[in-house]
């Protein structure tokens, strides 16, 4: 995998990824940042969130449960002096769907924690991740 980040002005980049698309990052405006974009560290978690959320729906959708929605809410909590690293990570995932099993939404997600997410998993090697979630019906 490769990618190419390029300094556009003051703290401006743009991240541009193998698969071609395009993505804006800036900095705090306390840095020069005029608010153009992401910041990386936003970045970062909506790439794990963006990469756990995808593996719950498909095996979700492969245990056959009829899930018609699923977001991820992440809150992550930093430290306090440079390097401003994630110290805690809490993904609360909503899903939607008519008649979700509990047991299969916890199973969804605990593999995506311990097997299958690469984002997760790598930053969990230095990061408290907790989860949870709430299943809302389908009406």
């Amino acid at each position: 995998m490769k990618a190419r980040v390029k300094w556009i002005e003051n703290v401006c980049f743009i991240g541009e990824s193998e698969s071609n698309h395009s993505v804006i990052l800036d900095g705090p405006e306390e840095l020069g940042g005029r608010k153009l974009g992401m910041r990386p560290m936003e970045m970062l978690l909506i790439g794990m969130g963006g990469c756990t959320s995808f593996d719950v729906v498909t095996i979700l959708k492969k245990s056959r449960q009829a899930i018609s929605d699923c977001y991820a809410e992440i809150e992550a909590e930093r430290a306090e002096t440079i390097p401003k690293v994630f110290t805690k990570i809490h993904i609360h995932f909503v899903l939607k769907g008519k008649g979700l099993d509990k047991d299969q939404v916890e199973r969804a997600i605990k593999l995506s924690a311990e097997k299958y997410c690469s984002a997760s998993i790598m930053l969990s090697k230095s990061v408290q991740i907790t989860h949870d979630f709430e299943i809302k019906e389908d009406i």
